[in-house]
């Protein structure tokens, strides 16, 4: 399974590459801020592109993100006050005496203190960007590109699909739908495969596997070529409830593994189309779904490099 990935999450990088068009209206829905919302969950450099908003629209997107951006420093500065304070009471505690308590406030305060410290840090960075700018997780928005009224488009889809007829209640039994396996297009994704396909652009997907003593590993996986991947992918759109916007996400497709991924310990990896394939894969054809499987076949097999992720 692709456990997370660095993406291209500046949509920018869409529209200079493949001539794509991006949905501002998703984008603006996505971004709206309302306090009696939940922040969407979205990479920072996703958020970030719009600071450089051209248009009205990308300016308003921006506003909004600024917005969800300001209330996030805020929490993350009453979190330092709270734990810090935690941090210097715990501290005293333990002048006076040892005890398991003061010795766990300590630890979980100092945690929580460089976690809100990055957190604002990251909040008020403009420029440098860092590869975890650009990594989703399930459950994290990313550009996806889909074709639509005759041309490439890109809207933001949160990672993890929301199937056909699904409630928020039922995806929350099926956790592992951020991933569609080859083998079980035609059952489980048979809606969505042949009609509904999209396209996220990668340069790093990152896997669990089991370390030399068993204990768990993150593995980050890189073409040796250094070309960006471009992993097929099936999508929906689910009806919103109680008001609330439609949700667009997505899963990404896989495949029996590469010899060197299997090799690293993992049993599952991305398919990787190639380019002359993009418009193929994003206007699909539900009656000729041999045609769809020989794009599969004619994946691109760079060797994927591996390290053990930070």
């Amino acid at each position: 399974m692709c456990y997370s990935a660095q993406v291209w999450a500046n949509y920018r990088k869409y529209v200079r590459e493949f001539g794509a068009t991006i949905s501002v209206e998703e984008f603006a829905t996505l971004y709206f801020h309302d306090k009696a919302k939940t922040r969407p969950k979205t990479p920072k450099a996703m958020d970030d592109a719009f600071a450089a908003g051209e248009t009205p629209e990308e300016r308003e997107i921006w506003r909004n993100i600024a917005q969800w951006n300001q209330g996030a420093a805020t929490k993350a500065e009453q979190e330092l006050f709270t734990q810090t304070t935690r941090l210097n009471t715990a501290q005293r505690a333990l002048q006076t005496k040892v005890t398991k308590k003061a010795q766990e406030d300590v630890r979980i305060a100092t945690n929580k203190i460089e976690a809100a410290k990055q957190k604002l840090a990251d909040l008020r960075r403009t420029d440098d960007p860092l590869p975890r700018d650009s990594r989703v997780f399930p459950g994290v928005y990313s550009p996806v590109m889909i074709w639509e009224e005759g041309r490439r488009v890109i809207k933001p889809m949160r990672y993890f699909c929301r199937l056909p007829g699904w409630t928020e209640a039922v995806e929350r039994k099926f956790p592992g739908t951020y991933n569609a396996r080859r083998d079980k297009l035609e059952t489980s994704w048979k809606e969505l495969f042949g009609f509904q396909h999209g396209i996220m652009v990668a340069e790093v997907f990152y896997e669990n596997v089991e370390g030399p003593n068993g204990e768990n590993q993150v593995l980050a996986f890189t073409p040796k070529t250094a070309e960006p991947m471009l992993i097929a992918c099936l999508w929906n759109r689910s009806p919103g409830y109680k008001g609330a916007p439609d949700l667009y996400s997505f899963a990404a497709i896989t495949d029996e593994p590469e010899p060197e991924v299997a090799a690293a310990g993992h049993d599952r990896t991305i398919i990787n189309i190639k380019p002359e394939h993009i418009d193929a894969w994003l206007q699909p054809d539900a009656g000729n779904l041999a045609r769809l499987y020989a794009i599969f076949d004619d994946k691109r097999h760079p060797f994927y490099e591996h390290r053990v992720a930070a």
